[in-house]
């Protein structure tokens, strides 16, 4: 793998190894603050208010580095009472309403600390090495095209890409970072945690150094920009043929959110996550390019290297960032059975099977949108999760109380037998699962001995 050249931390702080060849750490001058690992200070300096923050950095020199933590004040800027404000470069000086190049940079040597360097040497690392010479039986595969029928009986449960399905859409043509911002640079879009104008999003996304910068990934996008949505003339986007039957129709107005634009930097993305409710989804690249590492999840499979989940699978732990694990883990996991990989380029379609864990980050800037769907291979699934894990559904409107009755009564109207043939599957389906515990559990009684089942019990239905 190439190796590529990081600059000097901006304050000259070092990796923690290189104390080792080092006369001493100042942060041995920061009176009882020395006496704290430093991601536990990291973590107090977080509840702190910015002015008693700020004060803090100017005790000493190691409290100062410590106190400048992009992250630190990147949080403060999205919990503030407003966010009106307009990107300067940098959080801090976002917050204070300053040029970024008008704010002190002191010089921090002899600090030696693997929680400050850590995020800096991640938001320099170049991720190209880790999206090439992708190993062949890992290699997402590729298409021009398939049919309904096609992707129904072969395709339903694997990923790949689709290379001219989107080129005749009015947004594929049309939709230039230009364009946008001419026509939407005042409308606020969902950026995480913050509704920003785009153009403002714009500025943030062309000139910030985040170890994780901030994606803008809006549900209500159609809406916003008065799009139109089908195959009729004028329209802006249509379903792919191969994606169109979607099961979840049948709930009209009261489905899920199902889709989203998406816009963001290089190095912006998702880390590790299944889709919401047990979906399939689709993703269309406008501009730029996405890599994607994929894998797929069965009762018996453990999750992807680096990736650790709960017992019910409600909350997913990994690596802070995408760089971060890759650095990490990518070695790993691309000789981990089942593991999935590709690029989905500009004017081209990923699709993501119901249940498979994956990460994808943006290689250069992009614009995406993307669609969750139900697919007949897939209805014991969304069955499953919505009966069995009512506090994970999501995206619903809060006066649909139990989404799981209120899909299958409508299911039952227009589709009955589907419903009966869904309801079918999931009951053998639970019926394995249950049958393969109960196995286990005389076999651990048997033996005499324990050990831990991991997630198998509750993981979703593959």
């Amino acid at each position: 793998m190439a190796r590529h050249l990081v600059p000097v931390h901006p304050f000259d702080v070092k990796p923690l190894g290189n104390l080792y060849a080092a006369n001493g750490n100042i942060k041995a001058k920061a009176g009882v603050f020395a006496l704290l690992p430093d991601e536990l200070l990291s973590q107090i300096l977080e509840w702190l208010e910015p002015s008693s923050l700020m004060r803090v950095g100017c005790t000493c020199k190691a409290l100062y580095a410590f106190s400048r933590q992009e992250d630190q004040w990147k949080a403060i800027c999205l919990r503030s009472p407003s966010i009106l404000f307009k990107w300067h470069g940098s959080w801090l000086s976002t917050f204070l309403r300053v040029p970024h190049k008008s704010l002190s940079q002191i010089s921090c040597e002899n600090l030696f600390s693997d929680a400050l360097h850590r995020p800096f040497l991640c938001s320099w690392t170049s991720l190209l090495p880790y999206t090439q010479d992708i190993p062949p039986g890992n290699t997402i595969s590729r298409y021009y095209d398939l049919s309904l029928e096609e992707f129904a009986k072969s395709w339903a449960d694997r990923p790949f890409i689709l290379t001219h399905q989107i080129q005749a859409w009015r947004a594929y043509m049309q939709w230039s970072i230009d364009h946008l911002l001419e026509t939407y640079g005042d409308t606020k879009f969902r950026a995480e945690a913050v509704d920003w104008p785009l153009k403002d999003y714009w500025d943030y996304m062309g000139d910030n150094q985040d170890e994780s910068p901030l994606y803008l990934f809006d549900h209500s996008f159609v809406e916003k920009m008065n799009l139109k949505v089908g195959q009729g003339e004028g329209s802006h986007y249509s379903i792919p043929e191969c994606f169109g039957e979607d099961l979840f129709d049948v709930l009209g107005n009261q489905r899920p959110d199902r889709r989203w634009l998406i816009i963001g930097p290089a190095r912006s993305g998702s880390t590790f996550h299944k889709d919401p409710n047990a979906t399939s989804a689709w993703n269309a690249v406008l501009r730029g390019s996405k890599y994607w590492i994929m894998f797929p999840s069965s009762p018996s499979s453990i999750p992807p290297p680096g990736v650790y989940v709960s017992e019910d699978q409600s909350e997913v732990t990994s690596p802070l960032s995408i760089a971060e694990w890759l650095l990490e883990f990518h070695a790993e996991a691309r000789q981990t059975p089942g593991c999935m990989e590709g690029i989905c380029k500009e004017g081209e379609v990923l699709h993501v099977p119901s249940g498979w864990w994956h990460l994808v980050v943006n290689l250069e800037p992009s614009i995406a949108i993307t669609q969750n769907f139900v697919p007949k291979a897939h209805l014991a699934n969304a069955l499953a999760f919505l009966k069995d894990k009512p506090e994970q559904v999501s995206g619903f409107r809060s006066e649909i109380t139990d989404p799981y009755e209120l899909f299958v009564g409508r299911l039952g109207e227009k589709y009955p037998e589907l419903l009966k043939e869904g309801l079918a599957r999931l009951e053998a389906l639970q019926s394995n699962k249950k049958r393969k515990w109960d196995e286990i559990i005389k076999a651990d009684g048997e033996e005499g001995f324990g050990f831990g089942f991991g997630d198998g019990d509750n993981e979703e239905v593959p």
